[in-house]
């Protein structure tokens, strides 16, 4: 775990009031996690599907777990550079989505601590 190993408080990079927006491509999906819980989208269902979701802050990030229809759903969000891969922009989180029995990885970013550059 990078930082002082002698630190044990749970990471505080996101208020809890703070919504995390978040993109993965490969497939392509995306969604919102928050105080109004986990939000799940994809193509096939630009709407998305909302939860209830517990929010945990470890030592090097944040999770949001919650039931999705198409299983249990754990999105870790930790600190670092990230790219989409597909536009130039930069986000300030990586994300890793956990669903079902898949794991994908993507991107996420806030209000407060915005994507920069532009979609290409």
């Amino acid at each position: 775990m990078p930082g002082d190993s002698a630190d044990h408080r749970p990471w505080h990079g996101l208020r809890p009031d703070e919504q995390v927006r978040f993109v993965g491509t490969e497939p392509f999906w995306g969604g919102t996690a928050g105080p109004a819980g986990l939000t799940y989208s994809t193509p096939e269902n630009q709407a998305g599907e909302t939860v209830p979701a517990s929010r945990f802050a470890g030592r090097g990030g944040l999770s949001f777990s919650g039931q999705l229809s198409s299983g249990p759903a754990t999105l870790a969000i930790t600190p670092g550079a990230c790219s989409d891969g597909m536009s130039d922009y930069r986000y300030p989180f990586i994300v890793t989505l956990h669903i079902g029995g898949e794991m994908r990885r993507g991107c996420g970013w806030t209000d407060r601590q915005p994507r920069t550059g532009k979609s290409g």
